[in-house]
């Protein structure tokens, strides 16, 4: 049975995982064009894949399925990070939202593949692979969103004055995931946070976009408290589960 610290670890990133590719789904069919449609259900696949991944490593030590899990816990139970289960937003709200955490989990899942626990260290590898395809093309939509019309430069700063403030949960460490480290197990988010606002500056500032102060951070999703938006989002993930009980993926 494996530490339960790995189980709690695991936890926290499928379920980061499981809730931004619901996010993503509510843009199928609702894309700008065809092409977008396309490439957003792609990325909210790799994100399920993740995910499925991570919660069925999780519920190895739990004795529940990654149905279970995804399914049939209540809102105090998940461990997402808040910033996954904020509303899609405007089409500049959800792309600066992907860049910000494509950026972030370039550098984190590149620490992870050299975890000692073999299997994260695998879910890593693959994760590696896929995040590379999503942060070329927001990299790119950010430059086409703040350098292109009046309005779009506009939406895309609102989306990023709005989003700062959820980053730092990128970068907090807990007793958790302090036993982790020292076990070789996790990642330590803290030395990652400089690296990737120093890469994201230099990008946003390039793009004529511009980082806000900073004065505000908010936090609570690993230990349960969430947004009144994760009910919701929840309501729809969990329906046909809950009302025809034992269906699979």
């Amino acid at each position: 049975m494996k530490n339960s610290h790995v189980t709690e670890y695991s936890l926290r990133l499928g379920d980061d995982a499981l809730i931004l590719g619901q996010r993503m789904c509510e843009w199928v069919a609702d894309a700008p064009f065809l092409e977008e449609d396309i490439a957003l259900a792609n990325v909210a696949l790799d994100y399920f894949g993740r995910a499925r991944m991570l919660l069925k490593y999780a519920g190895e030590n739990l004795g529940r399925s990654e149905d279970e899990l995804a399914f049939l816990r209540d809102g105090r139970d998940f461990k997402n990070m808040l910033i996954v289960e904020l509303p899609r937003g405007d089409f500049a709200f959800s792309l600066v939202r992907q860049y910000f955490l494509d950026e972030f989990e370039t550098l984190f899942f590149a620490e992870l593949t050299q975890s000692k626990d073999a299997t994260l260290a695998a879910v890593a590898a693959k994760s590696v692979k896929e995040i590379s395809y999503h942060l070329r093309r927001s990299r790119v939509w950010i430059r086409k969103l703040g350098l292109g019309t009046e309005e779009s430069n506009a939406r895309a700063q609102q989306a990023i004055d709005e989003l700062w403030g959820y980053t730092g949960e990128f970068f907090q460490m807990d007793a958790v995931e302090d036993a982790l480290v020292i076990d070789g197990v996790a990642v330590n988010r803290a030395p990652l946070q400089k690296i990737w606002t120093d890469v994201v500056s230099s990008h946003v500032r390039e793009s004529g976009l511009v980082i806000p102060n900073g004065d505000w951070q908010v936090a609570g999703g690993r230990q349960g408290v969430h947004t009144e938006h994760l009910g919701h989002i929840l309501s729809e993930l969990q329906f046909l589960q809950r009302a025809y009980p034992g269906q699979s993926w």
